[in-house]
């Protein structure tokens, strides 16, 4: 498997240990399963993936992904993502994620129980060893990972669970939540002005979008267009907080203007958020975007070729590693919680999150400016050099004298 991170270009920057390449190229475990359940009277087979990427600073974290398009190679690469995310956020996880290859919307809520009671029946030594951490991802929810501890009853091998169940408040909004809060740091510095004073777009209006949106509206900004699969919805004076949180992408366009769902990324605003897949700014659609600063509430929303061509024409990206890592603190935090049976407040989760993301970003805007290099590159050289900095330290690699 390619790696997600060109390790090569992080070894211009700092030295590491000929032996990390190695280890870090290719996952340390693949586990594939067929789940098996009877669906309409019928037996329904699917794929399900479990990668563990590196656990040299911990368990591996990261979240199931419910999908008709996920694969191995996919679940391979989210999964080093985070590996390198939990270093960078400096919290005792390694990185890890899990697919199951099937459309949610074909399940109804008995047969989704079903399909998640034989996901643990099928990766239980995983789960209960405390090797793998699961949490929600796309197409997975709350009630999931309820179910997931209904069939372990080990609080802290799942997280994101409902706040009554061993669960974290503030854990569903804290990835939107983290977001937000990485870009209110981000604007003074890229845009020269506060994020109250800023025009924002969001592409994808799931739980990440909608929750980053309500935040940034709350500190002041103008959301003036959100996007999803039914188009996108356009308000020149923006959103209120009430309507992004209460309503639908749907019910938006009903209620303001409707665009083209790809005419989002050539409004001229001063940021933009790509919050659904991965994939969405190519080279030809980064030659379209008409914001200055682009924050990945997403997983590789933004490809090496559009990479290079948002670079190219001067638009500062916050890389999804920073920009999205406010769901795995608030998981380390639910984690922490669970084995420790304390019970924490929604301002508390909120607090830490900001802590974490905020020394984060401070290393990564020092390094980028030291380095002469993007926020991207500054961000995957510190977390590259943290795992690798935990090889050695465990003797999984050799230094020589």
């Amino acid at each position: 498997m390619a790696s997600t991170i060109d390790l090569r270009a992080v070894s211009r920057l700092v030295e590491l240990p000929r032996d990390v390449y190695r280890l870090l190229e290719r996952p340390e475990q693949e586990t594939r399963c067929t789940l098996n359940i009877v669906y309409g009277g019928e037996l329904l087979c699917m794929d399900a993936y479990v990668v563990i990427h590196c656990s040299v600073r911990g368990p591996g974290k990261g979240g199931i992904r419910l999908s008709a398009d996920v694969d191995m190679a996919e679940t391979s690469s989210l999964a080093e993502l985070m590996t390198y995310k939990c270093a960078l956020v400096g919290i005792p996880f390694g990185g890890a994620k899990s697919g199951i290859k099937l459309n949610p919307k074909v399940l109804t809520e008995d047969s989704r129980t079903s399909l998640i009671m034989e996901y643990v029946h099928c990766f239980k030594h995983i789960l209960e060893s405390g090797l793998y951490i699961p949490a929600p991802d796309m197409g997975t929810n709350a009630g999931d990972m309820a179910t997931i501890f209904g069939c372990t009853h080990i609080p802290e091998c799942v997280t994101g669970k409902p706040p009554r169940i061993y669960g974290l408040p503030g854990r569903e909004e804290a990835t939107g939540y983290g977001s937000a809060t990485v870009t209110k740091m981000t604007a003074p510095e890229a845009l020269g002005k506060e994020v109250k004073d800023c025009t924002v777009a969001v592409q994808g209006f799931g739980n990440v979008g909608r929750w980053t949106a309500y935040f940034l509206s709350l500190a002041g900004a103008k959301v003036v267009a959100v996007s999803d699969l039914s188009g996108c919805a356009y308000c020149e004076h923006g959103f209120t907080p009430d309507e992004i949180l209460k309503c639908s992408g749907e019910e938006l366009s009903r209620q303001r203007q409707r665009l083209e769902r790809e005419s989002l990324f050539d409004l001229p605003v001063d940021v933009l958020i790509p919050a659904a897949v991965g994939g969405a700014i190519n080279g030809d659609t980064a030659e379209r975007v008409g914001a200055k600063l682009i924050v990945e509430a997403a997983n590789e929303p933004v490809t090496p070729d559009g990479d290079a061509a948002l670079m190219g024409r001067g638009i500062t990206v916050v890389p999804d590693i920073l920009a999205n890592a406010g769901g795995v603190v608030a998981s380390y935090v639910e984690w922490r919680q669970g084995k420790s049976g304390e019970v924490m407040e929604r301002e508390r989760t909120y607090s830490i999150i900001e802590d974490r993301l905020e020394r984060a970003h401070s290393a990564v805007r020092k390094a980028s400016e030291e380095l002469n290099i993007s926020l991207r590159q500054a961000a995957h050289t510190i977390a590259v050099n943290e795992v690798a900095q935990a090889m050695v330290e465990r003797k999984w690699v050799h230094v020589p004298a």
